[in-house]
């Protein structure tokens, strides 16, 4: 099979824009999908070389599907296809973010609209208790992770520790751990080393590494530098339009604290998130968190874009630009969050991309990041307990348990788990059983007590 030819900037765009666009099925289905195109089809990298991509991208915070497409940008075309890729990878979810946020909440309150979002919220939940599920079966292998798994979700549930501190505290541990018990911490985020061969490929096995992707002390602190600027300017420019205590330059500095702390994947971060969103800052409600999860879920692109719903809705109630303009001030904070939830993972692609592989299989580096997916597990159970009690006990402790959402929660749970239901469809199927109960309820009501 002849080598396929070489790839021009104008082709990787298109590639790169269409995968924005149908990157449905969370990291797994986004890797999946790159793999079968750029592996297989297109032959533009060799099987073990996009592995290798993959297993750096897993030991880095953010989102590991986003910061694969702009390693793998960066590898063809240098640090203009590094950044192509990557804004491509997002763009069209928040474009869609953007515009779902405006419909919600503009016609959120419209029966129809409000039934379809009842039948999503359990869904939801069980969507949360199945990303749990999923990483405890990866990161939970012996009693040592268990236990911390179970500590993290103390320290949350019942002692409402910062999640930060749980994180760095994990770190710790798994650090001391590589030390004294490698064997225990090394269960690092690995894949499959077996290779399957798709023919010769543009960047094959011994393909030379690009002259670009060459590590050096000048390139790193090049880029470092660059990315610290643009952070800093960006931040400072807030700061100097709109003061550092007003809602802009706050979400700026949260969001980019939160993109540092995104180990194991966006159900890791959401409890942070929530936290700052949702009970320090006020800028969204609980239940309109749950709401943005929903979209979140329904739409292309890594599930952290729930942040662009966060940053909407925040602009809008806070309308940092003057109280008649809040639409404005609704896509001005979004496009705020997003940067600068985002922008550390482009710095760490085309900054520390060879010097993180040259140190890819060492247990002094994996350890730290196993202790911590470890503990997010616990982290994640306390998410999906938060949103069951505002799900099934919508009015509280004193309020009525909701059986139909109990019911309709337990359902998508068990399409997941045990059907293996892709996470498009429960979502379709939970909103539409919502829409459901909305048209059936006055009948049954009429029926059993005579009254609409």
């Amino acid at each position: 099979m002849d080598k396929p030819p070489a790839v021009t900037l104008s082709d990787a765009f298109k590639f790169w824009l269409k995968l924005g666009f149908i990157s449905f099925g969370g990291p797994a289905g986004q890797i999946a999908m790159m793999h079968q195109e750029l592996v297989e089809k297109r032959r533009w990298i060799s099987e073990k070389r996009f592995l290798h991509a993959l297993n750096y991208c897993m030991l880095l915070p953010g989102p590991e599907a986003q910061q694969l497409a702009t390693y793998l940008g960066w590898l063809l075309h240098k640090t203009a296809g590094g950044i192509m890729a990557g804004v491509l990878f997002i763009l069209p979810s928040l474009l869609l973010l953007i515009i779902l946020s405006w419909v919600y909440v503009r016609f959120g309150q419209l029966p129809a609209v409000a039934s379809i979002l009842y039948g999503i919220k359990p869904a939801v939940t069980a969507i949360v208790l199945a990303a749990a599920h999923r990483i405890g079966m990866r990161a939970l292998k012996n009693k040592l992770m268990w236990g911390l798994a179970a500590l993290s979700f103390v320290a949350i549930f019942a002692l409402n520790a910062p999640f930060p501190l749980i994180v760095l505290v994990a770190a710790l541990l798994g650090s001391l751990g590589g030390r004294l018990m490698p064997g225990q911490f090394a269960i690092g985020g690995t894949h499959s080393s077996s290779t399957k061969d798709y023919g010769i490929t543009l960047i094959d096995d011994d393909t030379p590494i690009p002259e670009h992707a060459r590590f050096s002390w000048p390139k790193l602190l090049t880029i470092a530098l660059t990315g610290l600027l643009l952070w800093a300017g960006v931040l400072g420019l807030l700061c100097w339009q709109y003061g550092w205590a007003s809602t802009l330059p706050q979400m700026a500095w949260f969001f980019t604290k939160a993109a540092l702390l995104t180990f194991g994947g966006a159900y890791a971060v959401l409890p942070y998130v929530y936290q700052g969103a949702v009970i320090d800052f006020h800028w969204l409600t609980a239940p309109q968190m749950l709401d943005g999860l929903a979209l979140g879920e329904t739409t292309p692109g890594p599930l952290i874009m729930i942040v662009t719903f966060v940053g909407f809705l925040g602009g809008w109630l806070q309308s940092p630009l003057g109280a008649d303009a809040p639409l404005l001030s609704a896509i001005v904070a979004a496009v705020t969050v997003t940067f600068f939830t985002f922008l550390p993972s482009f710095v760490f692609i085309l900054a520390g991309g060879p010097l993180v592989e040259s140190t890819q299989g060492n247990v002094k580096l994996t350890a730290p990041l196993s202790a911590i997916t470890a503990a997010v597990v616990g982290v994640i159970v306390n998410l999906a307990v938060f949103f069951a009690w505002h799900v099934f006990w919508p009015q509280g402790s004193s309020g009525h348990f909701d059986i139909a959402a109990a019911v309709i929660g337990g359902l998508a749970l068990l399409a997941l788990l045990r059907y293996k239901i892709s996470i498009i469809k429960v979502i379709a199927a939970a909103g539409l059983s919502g829409w459901l109960l909305m048209l059936v309820k006055p009948l049954f009501i009429y029926i059993f007590f005579g009254v609409i």
